[in-house]
């Protein structure tokens, strides 16, 4: 028969969920600790390999949050973050742009995406740089979903 210890260092499953992140990247190992470290704090998960599987996925479940990588192969985080701030169901939900590229770089590119929209897009709602800091994604991530229920 367990001991009332052996039952406290179980981990248990999140009682209610603090809603859902959409987590875009094509490093398989990024997918799955960004996804252990949500789910581990209450979160549901959805992963995608690249951005034309991401837009697509967020148009179906609408998510609260999205963890966005720049640099993959086909559509790009860059060109799957156009999309999203372009399409009116989309928009509202924020971004965190997490990337080996720095922010100087995605934010030149943004500019030069800009030239060519009638409606500049808006910069990302934070940019963090590989590898993330868990408790600074998880931080910033809350802190999004936070100001996004105001």
């Amino acid at each position: 028969m367990p001991s009332q210890r052996d039952k406290s260092m179980r981990p248990t499953e999140p009682e209610s969920s603090t809603g859902s992140i959409l987590i875009v990247d094509d490093a398989m190992d990024m997918r799955v600790f960004i996804s252990a470290l949500f789910k581990t704090n209450g979160f549901r998960t959805e992963s995608c390999r690249d951005g034309s599987a991401g837009l697509a996925k967020a148009r179906e479940i609408i998510p609260d949050l999205i963890v966005l990588d720049v640099m993959m192969p086909g559509t790009g985080g860059a060109l799957m973050y156009k999309d999203l701030k372009t399409d009116r169901l989309l928009r509202h939900i924020p971004v965190i742009m997490l990337s080996a590229v720095g922010q100087r770089s995605f934010q030149h590119y943004l500019n030069m995406l800009n030239i060519k929209l009638a409606e500049p897009l808006p910069d990302p709602d934070a940019y963090l740089e590989k590898p993330p800091d868990a408790q600074h994604l998880l931080n910033t991530a809350l802190r999004l979903m936070n100001l996004r229920k105001r």
